[in-house]
């Protein structure tokens, strides 16, 4: 347990429920992106033996800040959870409903969870970390996730973690801190801005915006009272009487930026300054397992000629590049994806097109 951690028990619930549609083929209905060894070298589907790399492994083996670790995800992953996070317990979504109803459904059980146990009447503070980022400095990480869930406790605010940019990256939304205070931890969350365009995203680091990394801290209470008069009301009131799948059945998809952050009066940003990138889509790849002379990113066994820029990815297959530039070229099982680098969020596109053809 970290030195700056706070008095009260905190618990990291990582999310782990959605399927990661822009790393299509490697993610599938079936196989989604938390349980893949991403940016672990080798291939991108992994082999038995291989969960020990998954992301979802990955992400629980940073959360030595945390006294209790909970795995949110949906019924149809539930049981493949322990392969990758044996002594995490399980937090089973009624329903697939985005970041807004998984993180209150999880912080409500985190509460219930601390209060049946040894730390009875110690309500936690609550660190929710999605599975599907990389971070190479995991002492960094964890300093840092203390001294959030720290400024939780003492605040009552709800925590936004706030990566320092690295470049004006239009993949990403961005936080807006406010001016400085007198607690040199956190400033003042100003406003939520959304994916900019490429002369906006240099505007944002310019004026020194950070990255929204998804990652929070807050009390169970705070998150509670903060979602009261919001779209996720219906299940504030369903938790409290004890019926979550009421509650899921009330609200509509909505991610919790939207529903509660955007909204929220008392909340605050602590600098996050760990390397961090999000494993989003295949040309996040290339920052995180770097690239040969000519620029290829090479997560598979490959030959390239006359070819650079390229992000190319297998489950073990051989993949031949000849005079092409700036693909994500991805195999996997019986499918094959080609789409130039800049234009990789668009395999969301291609998914949507096969989730209504049956074939995703």
């Amino acid at each position: 347990m970290n030195g700056d951690a706070p008095a009260r028990p905190v618990v990291a619930v990582v999310l782990a429920g959605g399927t990661g549609s822009r790393l299509y083929p490697a993610s599938r209905s079936d196989r989604p992106k938390q349980f893949l060894p991403l940016g672990a070298g080798g291939g991108v589907t992994g082999a038995a033996g291989d969960a020990d790399g998954s992301l979802l492994a990955r992400t629980v083996a940073r959360t030595d800040f945390a006294d209790e670790v909970l795995v949110s995800t949906r019924p149809e992953f539930a049981d493949e959870i322990d392969d990758h996070a044996l002594d995490a317990g399980v937090v089973v979504e009624p329903a697939g409903k985005d970041t807004g109803p998984a993180l209150l459904y999880a912080t409500w059980a985190a509460r219930e969870r601390v209060r049946d146990g040894a730390t009875r009447n110690r309500d936690p503070v609550v660190v929710c970390l999605p599975a599907d980022h990389h971070v190479p400095d995991a002492d960094a990480f964890s300093g840092t996730m203390a001294r959030g869930a720290r400024v939780a406790a003492d605040t009552g605010s709800l925590v936004a973690f706030g990566v320092e940019p690295t470049r004006p990256d239009t993949g990403y939304g961005y936080v807006e801190p406010g001016p400085e205070g007198g607690d040199d931890r956190y400033r003042d969350l100003a406003a939520f801005h959304e994916k900019p365009d490429a002369g906006t995203a240099r505007e944002y680091v310019d004026a020194g915006y950070r990255w929204n990394a998804g990652i929070f801290a807050w009390t169970p209470d705070a998150l509670l009272a903060a979602a009261r008069d919001t779209p996720l009301a219906p299940l504030v009131d369903a938790l409290e009487a004890g019926d979550p799948e009421r509650g899921f059945d009330a609200v509509e998809p909505v991610s919790i930026d939207y529903a509660v952050m955007e909204r929220a009066e008392d909340a605050v940003v602590v600098p996050a300054d760990f390397a961090w990138d999000d494993l989003g889509s295949w040309d996040a790849l290339e920052r995180v397992l770097g690239t040969d002379a000519d620029g290829n990113a090479l997560a598979s066994d490959a030959l390239t000629l006359d070819a650079s820029g390229n992000v190319v990815a297998s489950d073990g297959r051989h993949v031949s590049l000849v005079g092409v530039d700036d693909l994500c070229v991805v195999a996997c099982d019986d499918r094959v994806l080609v789409v130039p680098k800049g234009e990789a969020q668009r395999v969301r596109e291609v998914v949507e097109q096969l989730k209504r053809e049956g074939k995703f």
